[in-house]
């Protein structure tokens, strides 16, 4: 399997942006996909998820409302569409995939994915 983010960059508060994350190697029936961040100095952090079967989604309480996590099955890709930024959404994002275990514990869980991108930057002046 391999991930590759890309959409990240230099954003001022309130603005948008879009990530992408083009996903190869493998049908992904099945798979549950998402995007986790990472600040300097903080743990890694779940974002979003959204299952690739019924697209069924799931956000961290500091984004929803926010960002928009989608997916479209015919480019094997996922999109995090990130409004209303905030500087404290500064960070690495990383999407990454693993099996379906249909447990949103899981996915909230970085331990649990076993297959990450190369991440991008995501900068958020005031």
């Amino acid at each position: 399997v391999q991930l590759q983010a890309s959409g990240g960059g230099l954003m001022q508060a309130g603005g948008s942006l879009r990530l992408s994350c083009a996903a190869s190697g493998r049908s992904f029936n099945g798979y549950v996909m998402g995007w986790f961040r990472q600040a300097p100095g903080k743990e890694r952090e779940f974002v979003a998820a959204i299952r690739w079967n019924g697209a069924s989604t799931y956000y961290a309480e500091s984004v929803k409302g926010r960002f928009t996590i989608s997916r479209d099955v015919a480019k094997n890709t996922v999109f995090l569409q990130m409004n209303s930024l905030k500087p404290e959404d500064t960070a690495v994002y990383y999407c990454a995939t693993d099996r379906d275990t249909y447990r949103i514990g899981d996915y909230r869980n970085a331990r649990f994915w076993s297959s990450w991108g190369q991440g991008t930057q995501l900068t958020v002046s005031s």
